[in-house]
């Protein structure tokens, strides 16, 4: 696991949880519209389709696993969401291996991978797992 996906994981793993589940979706959803967004760009290039194909894999995974999770912004509640947590953590490790799995070893290419991984540590990292759609609707009720 690359060293910088590493640190952003030990660092956050102690500070506070200020992300509510509901900010968490927001940002999985820019990642992986990110993750399409840089994948077209890396297959319009023709230069490596590899990486292409591999962050448009990526973007796909984050979208579904978003949508399958119980919270605001995910459409059904197959998946907890403590549990889209941890597959949030090897999403990002994933991430940030796949330019040496892949063999694509552009520098610009695997800066973007890195840039993905880390911004999904992070925002698992920072996210208090311990609510989902029931706190958001609670919480709701609670001040309307």
């Amino acid at each position: 696991m690359p060293i910088l996906h590493s640190s952003v994981k030990l660092l956050t793993k102690h500070m506070p949880k200020v992300i509510s589940p509901r900010s968490h979706a927001v940002l999985d959803y820019v990642t992986a519209g990110a993750f399409v967004a840089g994948g077209i760009l890396l297959l319009k290039r023709r230069r490596d389709k590899r990486a292409g194909i591999s962050a448009l894999v990526c973007g796909v995974a984050e979208t579904i696993t978003s949508l399958l999770t119980d919270y605001p912004g995910g459409v059904t509640d197959l998946i907890s969401f403590p549990t889209h947590g941890k597959i949030d953590m090897g999403l990002a490790a994933m991430t940030a291996t796949l330019p040496e799995f892949m063999d694509f070893a552009d520098a610009q290419d695997m800066g973007f991978f890195r840039a993905q991984a880390v911004m999904i540590t992070a925002n698992a990292g920072l996210t208090d797992f311990g609510r989902g759609r029931n706190y958001d609707q609670a919480f709701q009720r609670e001040v309307a």
